[in-house]
């Protein structure tokens, strides 16, 4: 059981890092969560680009069950724990998180492109992102296999919590129980707004969910 002290999301957006392609639309998506989250009286820190270190981002995590990167991520075939975040300032690994002592962790939602990506050559072996925050503690993670639009994230994101906390606990707290039922309503809403292109398909396809 999460502790309802800590109980609570951290959502960062790092739209502009330093070498990758801007993501604006990460701004917009954290932008809507947090108004959403006080809206219903959920407890919740939001922080944008430089506004957030790396090791401030370690420490809200320990402090909030929950958290939510809209960013970019790199994968590390041959050194899967150096996988990591992308932020304005710096990077934020899977070895460094793993060595976090996140004893309160409920939910990961990663909204950044390929990650639960693992290496092609080595199935069996394929440690990705979704799965370095499951070894760090998260009981559920949503990841995606591939690049997701920019476009079309922010609205996933908003369906998703939407019906996620309106599973709410009475005491502004909550657990992610119910997040793969709220991925699939995001993803439903998502396709019911697309047509049958190949485009369309891989809009939804990438998103997935790991854990109970």
């Amino acid at each position: 059981m999460v502790d309802d002290k800590v109980s609570g999301w951290f959502l960062t957006s790092q739209p502009n890092a330093p070498g990758a392609l801007s993501i604006p639309g990460t701004k917009k998506e954290i932008e809507a969560i947090h108004k959403l989250a006080v809206k219903i009286g959920v407890r919740v820190l939001a922080q944008e680009g430089s506004q957030v270190t790396i090791d401030e981002s370690l420490k809200h995590m320990q402090d909030y069950s929950s958290v939510h990167l809209a960013c970019h991520a790199s994968q590390n075939p041959t050194e899967p724990l150096q996988s990591r975040f992308l932020f304005h300032k710096g990077s934020l690994d899977l070895a460094t998180i793993i060595q976090q002592n996140l004893k309160n962790a409920d939910l990961a939602f990663l909204s950044a492109c390929q990650t639960s990506t693992g290496e092609e050559k080595l199935p069996e072996e394929a440690v990705h992102l979704a799965a370095g925050m499951l070894a760090a503690g998260y009981q559920r993670v949503v990841a995606t296999m591939w690049a997701i639009e920019d476009q079309h994230a922010p609205q996933v994101a908003s369906d998703f919590y939407t019906h996620l906390w309106s599973h709410q606990k009475k005491s502004g707290g909550f657990d992610g129980t119910h997040s793969a039922y709220a991925l699939h309503h995001a993803i439903q809403q998502l396709r019911q707004k697309l047509d049958n292109s190949q485009q369309s398909f891989l809009a939804w396809i990438p998103y997935v969910h790991f854990g109970f």
